[in-house]
């Protein structure tokens, strides 16, 4: 039989509508180029304390706490499975001292902000200041992206971002777990030590199993492929109730130690299990802040007051500033880079979750001050994410710390063709780089001054080397179509699929050589395969640029050079856009469009606007 509540919605409804506005906010977000999570603190707040069309308690019950508990293990869990200790080896110095010396340091500055500024007690200050160590992984990477920061910056904040994700939460779990102890009446101090010792022990063990064993399991193939993300999830679970009931939220602990053990352990089936959490955590993520943000208190906000104001401040331009600058001392960085950091710490979903879970979590153990937790995170994560969301790209310019101005492209193969290309590119003012794993490929590249990479587009080499935040547009061109469906399909979700192309497949007529059309990019506007293309160039074909006017448009070049390969435009003052297979052109003033010209036309008369290689 279902249960509907007295007045509002059922509960299938309620949750319904709460996975509606979050992912919704999220798409949103993405076509608008901001922060998902203004938008979703908007909408939550709308529907809830606003217009009361949404209210947790009344619409879905007790059944609110268990479901966010359980969406910030798996979110925790998620954090963990990003912190592959190899990596942080191989990170920056920076990275390092962000994370051993920033993380403890982070956490006393936020104390002492919380305590003296907001006017918590030390209780609550000790829980919200380890959760204030979260920088906001999910917020950063949007930020970063927008920004087009350097690489070294941009590298440093995201690093500091997922390593400090877990720790953050780590450092709120065992605050919280001294503070439960010692309020449990009846309880000596040194019982209470030895509870909270075997609570962290035996969660840090139950982490371990459970990463290992699953580790363990999936190596040896004791689980068949299609089961290794229920078997995930379902152990995941089961780890968090076990150590919840030795210890009241030690569960967090023990599923982000999880997270951590199988970040680690070199799994084949790792990049599925990354997808999994990318998928989760989107659905999670925007579940939870929906229905914090709809069970948001106007009560409680009221009573903030200016100290609120005072402890943002205090947060932003005091505690930030002092841990990244006392944790950077020595690190040879310039003091630019370091500028930048210290004034860079947006916080974002995770905060909010875990602030609002332990906030209630304290409220129940009767300490007062710490309804004031969630109000304090909702202020203090829109303040810093409207302000760097504004501020952060003028800043890094002013700084001189960002990307190109123009989003540049990447031409995967050393060839004549991508050679010509990017010699246009170049010409147009386009940033490129061309990659080839054979250093004798790129003799031509090298010899035009072209900006190349000599390795694997997918190793950790280039991730490490090459300033990823330029390039907006990938073109897979070698005379291998396996690699070109390869490298298109591993670094689609990075660049987003409608950014990343390859040439014709040779025998991609043939249905025993087609390959399902789920894998590789979009396929580049001439129908030639590559032996095609390189031939073309060397019978003389040649990249040509020419500038459309408002006497000469693009049905006018068209005519007048029938036989030409058109290849892109490029808006005034825009980013190239690639030719897609059957693409449209809408002509325009200042349009520029990039061709491969046949040897016959390059001797005819070029509109006054052309020029090429």
């Amino acid at each position: 039989m279902a249960i509907e509540s007295a007045s509002g919605l059922s509960p299938v409804e309620a949750i319904a509508l709460v996975g509606v506005l979050g992912v919704g906010s999220q798409w949103l977000a993405w076509r608008l180029r901001m922060p998902a999570i203004v938008l979703m603190l908007v909408a939550g707040i709308i529907i809830g304390p606003v217009l009361g069309i949404f209210d947790p308690a009344r619409d879905i019950g007790p059944l609110t706490g268990p479901m966010i508990s359980i969406a910030v293990a798996i979110i925790l869990f998620e954090g963990g499975l990003t912190l592959n200790f190899h990596h942080l080896r191989d990170a920056a110095v920076g990275v390092r001292r962000l994370v051993f010396i920033g993380a403890p340091l982070g956490w006393f500055t936020s104390v002492l902000a919380l305590h003296y500024g907001a006017g918590l007690g030390w209780e609550s200050s000790a829980v919200f200041g380890g959760i204030m160590i979260v920088t906001g992984p999910t917020v950063i990477a949007p930020l970063l992206r927008t920004a087009r920061l350097s690489r070294r910056p941009a590298a440093l904040l995201q690093w500091e971002a997922i390593v400090n994700d877990p720790i953050g939460a780590l450092a709120a779990v065992l605050a919280f777990s001294v503070v439960l102890v010692l309020n449990t009446e009846g309880t000596t101090p040194t019982e209470a030590t030895m509870e909270l010792a075997i609570g962290v022990v035996v969660a840090s063990i139950l982490g371990w199993i459970g990463g290992y064993g699953l580790s363990r399991a999936f190596k040896r193939a004791w689980v068949p492929e299609y089961m290794k993300v229920p078997v995930l999830f379902t152990l995941l679970l089961a780890v968090f109730a076990i150590s919840d009931a030795v210890l009241h939220e030690s569960g967090l602990l023990a599923v982000t130690v999880m997270g951590v053990v199988i970040a680690n352990a070199n799994l084949p089936s790792y990049t599925e299990l990354l997808r999994f959490k990318e998928h989760a955590t989107i659905l999670l993520v925007s579940g939870v802040f929906i229905l914090l943000a709809a069970n948001l208190d106007f009560a409680a906000l009221k009573q903030l007051d200016l100290r609120a104001a005072g402890f943002v401040l205090l947060v932003v331009l005091v505690a930030r500033p002092l841990t990244v600058f006392v944790s950077l001392i020595g690190s040879k960085l310039p003091f630019k880079e370091q500028a930048l950091v210290a004034f860079t710490g947006p916080r974002g979903v995770v905060l909010i979750a875990v602030a609002g879970l332990f906030g209630e979590r304290l409220q129940e153990l009767g300490i007062e001050d710490a309804a004031l937790i969630g109000p304090l995170a909702f202020v203090l994560v829109a303040f810093t994410v409207v302000l760097h969301g504004f501020t952060l790209a003028p800043f890094a310019r002013f700084l001189g710390l960002t990307g190109a101005s123009t989003p540049g492209v990447i031409l995967i193969g050393g060839s004549r063709f991508t050679t010509g290309m990017a010699e246009a590119l170049q010409k147009a003012e386009i940033p490129v780089l061309m990659t080839d794993p054979n250093f004798g490929h790129l003799r031509r590249a090298r010899s035009a001054g072209i900006p190349t990479f000599s390795g694997d587009i997918l190793s950790e080499a280039a991730e490490n080397r090459l300033e990823f935040i330029n390039y907006a547009t990938l073109v897979a061109a070698t005379d291998n179509d396996a690699y070109n469906t390869l490298v298109a399909t591993d670094l689609s979700p990075e660049y987003g699929r409608e950014n990343v192309f390859q040439i014709m497949r040779e025998k991609a007529d043939s249905a025993r050589h087609q390959l399902p059309r789920t894998l590789g990019g979009q396929r580049f506007g001439p129908e030639k395969p590559f032996r095609e293309l390189e031939a073309l160039v060397i019978e003389g074909w040649t990249f040509r640029i020419t500038r459309l006017t408002d006497e000469f448009g693009f049905t006018q070049w068209r005519d007048e050079h029938p036989e030409s390969i058109l290849l892109g435009w490029m808006p005034e003052g825009g980013a190239i856009k690639l030719v897609r297979h059957n693409a449209d052109i809408k002509s325009s003033a200042g349009l520029r469009l990039i061709a491969l010209r046949p040897p016959s036309a390059n001797g005819s008369t070029q509109p006054p606007a052309e020029a090429g290689t």
